[in-house]
């Protein structure tokens, strides 16, 4: 669903209101998604487009970046932009600086996709063997640099030292915040590396980090406590989505909810600004797509209503952490669920990429891009032909949009 034409004119008392994030406060509670743009061109810098694009959203509560990669990896996603060197951090200062310069704040969201890289993606070539927990493949799989349809393949081997994959997500963190990002989210979630350790279909490990609910939470537990000695743990969040999905995990409920319990039990207990949940959402649940191998049934086996399922254990923490909440709201949805007090803020996605300053049109009754003529283009969240600011940085504010519409 996302923000709707009807949101426009709606009182939003609620989510205008400040919040205090850890360390942070937050001018509103509209927070703006990570959202894969693959714009970091010619390989994975961040470059003037992106300081553009971000700063032009600067009016979002809390920017989360795309996900920014902590090492080299061969990715379904061109252009994704890294976090793991010198280089990579001078060129995303330019970023933070912009965002900090039009009075918004911005956090780093620290990404490893594991097993769902590929060894013939030109990063992989450049990095080596692919690392996961271990050697079990996921189903599907885009890879777009790569000719035909080769979806994802099993990892030649299990990580022999997680405590080495720590330590890319802790380097990650050391180098945005010489960046001047505000904090940063660990990527917990959509099946990447930290959700793969802790599922038990793509974690079969008999060593301290596979086997029991606290070995295979384990990467989660060192991997924030590393960050947290980078960080203050104020300023460190968490992104999960504790149920199957593109990840091509599937874990049953019971062992979801008491893994998860667990994870959100330390996250809180370390004093993290918040957890950040992705909800399960029909849209989300891929189906099978391997002919004659279930092919049509939908992969997920738990849909789990994530606030009430893990709100208490957040709201335990008696205010400290946060919890958001992301997947397709919109804003009478979020405005409902932060005025009863079950959400703290609203995580919102698609609704930035046309409408950049998506806020100030909401809390003043101002149009929305699509009904101005400047509809959502799909095909550039991830694509472009020649001009990479088509569908990235050419979206109009308010102001340009109705004068355009005026005289078309």
């Amino acid at each position: 669903m996302s923000i709707q034409p009807s949101d426009i004119g709606l009182p939003l008392k609620a989510l205008r209101e400040e919040i205090t994030l850890g360390a942070l406060t937050l001018k509103n509670r509209v927070i703006m998604s990570s959202l894969t743009r693959s714009r970091s061109d010619p390989v994975d810098v961040a470059n003037d487009l992106n300081v553009e694009y971000y700063r032009q959203r600067a009016g979002a509560g809390l920017i989360l970046s795309e996900g920014t990669l902590v090492s080299a990896q061969g990715t379904e996603w061109p252009h994704a932009p890294g976090i793991y060197s010198k280089e990579h951090a001078d060129a995303w200062r330019k970023v933070t600086e912009a965002v900090h310069g039009a009075g918004g704040l911005m956090f780093a969201q620290l990404w490893h996709v594991g097993r769902e890289a590929h060894p013939d993606m030109p990063l992989q070539k450049k990095a080596g063997l692919v690392s996961a927990p271990s050697p079990v493949s996921a189903i599907g799989g885009k890879f777009r640099t790569l000719e035909g349809a080769p979806g994802h393949v099993a990892p030649t081997r299990e990580h022999p030292d997680p405590n080495e994959l720590v330590q890319e997500f802790k380097r990650g963190a050391e180098f945005a915040k010489e960046a001047g990002f505000d904090g940063v989210e660990l990527h917990g979630a959509s099946g990447y590396l930290p959700h793969q350790f802790a599922d038990k279909s793509s974690n079969i490990r008999t060593d301290k980090w596979g086997g029991s609910v606290e070995n295979r939470a384990r990467f989660f537990v060192e991997t924030l406590n590393a960050i947290a000695e980078v960080f203050d743990s104020s300023r460190v969040g968490i992104k999960l989505s504790p149920w199957g999905e593109e990840g091509d995990l599937r874990m049953n409920e019971e062992d979801t909810k008491e893994t998860f319990s667990y994870i959100i039990g330390h996250a809180v207990k370390l004093g993290l600004a918040y957890v950040q949940f992705s909800r399960s959402l029909p849209s989300f649940d891929p189906v099978f797509d391997q002919p004659g191998i279930n092919q049509g049934e939908q992969r997920t086996l738990s849909h789990l209503d994530v606030v009430e399922t893990f709100g208490p254990i957040i709201y335990a923490s008696g205010g400290k952490t946060k919890l958001l909440l992301n997947g397709e709201l919109s804003a009478a949805e979020a405005e409902k669920l932060v005025a009863e007090k079950k959400i703290d803020a609203a995580v919102i996605g698609r609704s930035f990429i046309n409408n950049p300053d998506l806020v100030s049109r909401l809390f003043n009754a101002q149009p929305l891009n699509e009904t101005l003529g400047f509809p959502l283009n799909s095909f550039g969240f991830y694509n472009f032909v020649d001009n990479p600011a088509v569908g990235y940085t050419d979206y109009p504010d308010i102001a340009t949009a109705q004068a355009k519409a005026k005289t078309a």
